[in-house]
């Protein structure tokens, strides 16, 4: 059920975005346990110069090859459970040569009301799809 929103510089081959892509998916699942079919993922490329992603004081330096990732999905979530998540991502994504400074990661929770799959309903809301275990 999380929306993710991917946003990277151009430059990669269709091949290495849904490798990106699948991973991150492959993290979810790995981590939260939900269905395989509850992929929804929009990766944007951008013109160089159009992502800005310092490291917030930290002390290293990201590359042009940085993965900007949101992560929409339901609160309730633990703190440990959101950590464990965060370093799957970036094991996935190491994976796919994409070192540990260049992910990024903006997570954000709502509530299952906040949710419609199709036909102007909320699904969780009228019963049609179960509310997710988290």
């Amino acid at each position: 059920m999380p929306l993710v929103r991917i946003d990277v510089n151009e430059g990669r081959t269709r091949h290495d975005l849904k490798k990106l892509s699948r991973g991150i998916h492959d993290a979810i699942l790995g981590e939260y346990g939900i269905p395989e079919r509850d992929y929804f993922h929009i990766v944007t490329e951008h013109p160089q110069g159009q992502i800005f992603a310092q490291d917030a004081g930290l002390g290293f330096e990201r590359t042009g090859g940085v993965v900007m990732i949101q992560i929409f999905t339901q609160g309730g979530r633990s703190q440990e459970a959101k950590q464990r998540l965060f370093a799957a991502v970036a094991e996935k994504l190491s994976a796919v040569g994409v070192s540990g400074e260049d992910v990024f990661i903006g997570y954000v929770e709502n509530t299952a009301e906040d949710w419609s799959f199709g036909f102007g309903r909320a699904q969780y809301v009228t019963g049609e799809l179960a509310v997710p275990k988290k």
